[in-house]
């Protein structure tokens, strides 16, 4: 798990606070980021199972209705509604600008998150029932607008309880966030698959919102009955610390070193409650800060999906066709990550720890470099290798995962296999990009890192009108050619930044890329073993 910065020094200030406890505060940081690696698999794990038992039983073109459009919908709604005010309110929070921002405004401010929900889930309604591609299906159509409407009171539902989700952000309650993320995925997962077994399979898409509909009552219910809880517990730990100097019936670890929690009933969570008189309502500050980031709030989101927005508006992909691309896409991107992202995140730590940001390489320890260099090399080393091996096995038993995965009709036509194919071509690509790239930021400055801000948006547009041409031509392999495309450019663009660093330097890092005569032997062997032997699997 990858802390907020802002939460990492809330933790930190809190935990702290008694002399003696930084063993205690590491070790219990461990334990909640473990905790949450742990929950992301078993979610992950759950929801491969649900398409699983959606590709066999209920069919690729609802899957491609509920995973691609209506997830979208709610991903457009919740991130556009969400990410400029939360992200401009953690960023006040947690620096000195808080004293002049009050924690009833602060309230107020998340509180604004649900009249934007209602107007951008009614302009987002109207985009998807009536711009965006029909269903051409009638049962389907019928149950797709009313899934439409139901994931947007979802939404709404859910912005009822973001007050209380931006405090446990802010005091860092990390194990809420887990437990209530874990519930709200198996009962989005458990009403569905109650609700398709039990009653009518073919109203799959309606039950589905209904699913979402629970998931998000259990967000709303799962904050609000904690800090019930929690507050009222808090509220007594105080006056029992008051009274002794020995606190013996409370968990000092839960209610200890809490001074700085505002709150004392669940009713301050509401709009107004904690504003004092003569106090405006909003901290203009902070709306015009929140402001700054909604610049980017929009440009960001088509960046992310942009993919499934293409393919909600491209003529040429039918929704089984956006299913199979999506299972294939999740299927692949697994190695990125469970191999690469551990990876990834520990070597830019090491490079930001080793190298210094502002001071060129011939300045700097002579001894760190050379380590820092020759890490690179292994690395770009380690990871190409497992990319081309990956490439390797993938173009002979993408047959054979997929048949296990989907069953017999998911592999009766060639896209699923093609697809596979492809992704795992694209796996080489995202496995360099991820070191190179991570490098390059560990190690860039701050104008530098404006600066390819900028190049990484214009890569993104070009990714986006790629993938509609290609898409054009060959279908849902054009999305992973297009991929292929983009993290080329940002490989290019990184690798001559590093080439760059170390020209004045004896350090060749990037010979790293270039696998061993031996390894390359091995590998084209190994290609020509599987593709005479991969008819013996299935």
């Amino acid at each position: 798990m990858v802390y907020n910065p802002h939460e990492v020094l809330q933790y930190t200030k809190r935990k702290l606070a008694a002399d003696g406890q930084e063993g205690d505060v590491v070790c219990r940081m461990w334990r909640d980021e473990v905790a949450a690696k742990i929950t992301r698999i078993f979610c992950r794990i759950l929801t491969f199972a649900v398409n699983i038992f959606m590709i066999r039983t209920i069919g690729r073109d609802v899957l491609g209705i509920i995973n691609v459009r209506l997830l979208l919908l709610e991903s457009t709604v919740i991130f556009l509604s969400r990410e400029a005010i939360n992200r401009a309110a953690l960023s006040v929070s947690s620096t000195k600008q808080l004293q002049k921002c009050s924690w009833a405004q602060l309230i107020n401010q998340q509180w604004l998150t649900l009249p934007i929900c209602l107007c951008i889930s009614l302009v987002c309604v109207q985009l998807w029932l009536h711009v965006m591609l029909p269903v051409e299906d009638a049962v389907y159509r019928q149950q797709y607008h009313y899934a439409c409407y139901v994931v947007a009171l979802s939404c709404l539902l859910e912005f009822c309880a973001e007050a209380p989700c931006f405090v446990s952000q802010v005091f860092c309650f990390v194990k809420l966030k887990v437990v209530i993320s874990t519930l709200q995925i198996l009962v989005r997962s458990s009403v569905f698959l109650c609700l398709v077994l039990g009653l009518d399979g073919t109203k799959a898409i309606e039950y589905f919102g209904y699913a979402q509909l629970a998931s998000t009552a259990t967000i709303f219910v799962g904050y609000y009955g904690f800090y019930l809880y929690y507050i009222g517990r808090l509220m007594k730990f105080r006056e029992e610390n008051k009274k002794k100097d020995q606190v013996t019936t409370f968990n000092e670890n839960m209610y200890g070193n809490m001074e700085d929690f505002p709150f004392k009933s669940v009713v301050d969570f509401l709009p107004g409650v904690m504003l004092k008189k003569n106090e405006d309502v909003l901290n203009k500050d902070l709306v015009k800060f929140t402001m700054s980031f909604a610049k980017q709030t929009f440009v960001k989101q088509i960046l992310t999906e942009g993919e499934k927005y293409v393919m909600s508006l491209t003529p040429g992909l039918t929704f089984s066709e956006q299913a199979t691309y999506d299972i294939v896409n999740n299927l692949g991107s697994l190695a990125a990550r469970f191999i690469f992202r551990p990876i990834e995140d520990s070597s830019y730590f090491y490079f930001t720890q080793t190298i210094a940001r502002d001071v060129q390489l011939k300045d700097q320890d002579k001894k760190k470099i050379s380590e820092a260099a020759s890490l690179l090399e292994n690395l770009l080393l380690a990871i190409t290798s497992i990319g081309l091996l990956a490439t390797t096995f993938g173009q002979n038993f993408s047959h054979s995962v997929l048949y296990l995965y989907g069953g017999p009709k998911f592999v009766s036509d060639d896209l699923p296999e093609k697809l596979l194919r492809c992704h795992c071509v694209a796996i080489y690509f995202l496995a360099i990009n991820g070191i190179t790239e991570g490098y390059m930021f560990a190690t860039n400055t701050g104008k530098q890192i404006d600066k390819y801000n900028y190049v990484m948006g214009i890569f993104s547009i070009i990714f986006i009108v790629m993938s509609f041409v290609l898409t054009r031509i060959f279908g849902p392999v054009g999305f992973i050619i297009a991929n292929c495309i983009n993290m080329l450019c940002r490989i290019v663009s990184s690798c001559k930044y590093i080439w760059q660093q170390y020209k004045p330097l004896d350090y060749r890092p990037l010979k790293g890329l270039i696998p061993g005569k031996i390894f390359s032997i091995g590998l084209v062997i190994t290609y020509v073993i599987c593709y005479y032997t991969k008819e013996l699997v299935f």
